[in-house]
């Protein structure tokens, strides 16, 4: 039986560039390897951080391909508000959503990799 969702794996173009930056903004932190680099939020969550293949790399995907849209973590309240506190202090422009369940921010890492932050603490 599936106990949780393990990791995450992105492609991204500078893998220590990329970790730096998900310590930085979300505050994830290194637990393994260079290639993959395994950045962890708590003791459950993770992203797998792969170089792209190829010199030429191509953009992601919009929402007309069979894709992965974006990932999102769950934070309660208190940290959804922090969250845009932060983003705002790092220039990091994000869009909020009111789902009638959730309220969301989203908002894009250097690669283009769309990121959401959600709570269900309304």
């Amino acid at each position: 039986m599936i106990q949780s969702l393990d990791h995450v794996a992105i492609a991204v173009r500078d893998v220590s560039a990329s970790a730096a930056w998900y310590a930085d903004v979300l505050g994830l932190t290194r637990v393994l390897g260079d290639v993959p680099t395994l950045m962890a939020a708590g003791n459950d969550t993770m992203i797998a951080l792969f170089p792209v293949n190829g010199d030429d790399p191509k953009p992601r995907p919009g929402k007309d391909a069979y894709a992965m849209l974006h990932f999102a973590f769950r934070t309660d309240r208190a940290g959804f508000k922090d969250a845009q506190v932060h983003l705002r202090k790092r220039s990091i422009k994000f869009r909020r959503e009111n789902f009638s369940i959730c309220h969301s921010i989203f908002f894009y890492d250097p690669d283009g990799h769309e990121i959401e932050i959600t709570t269900y603490d309304l």
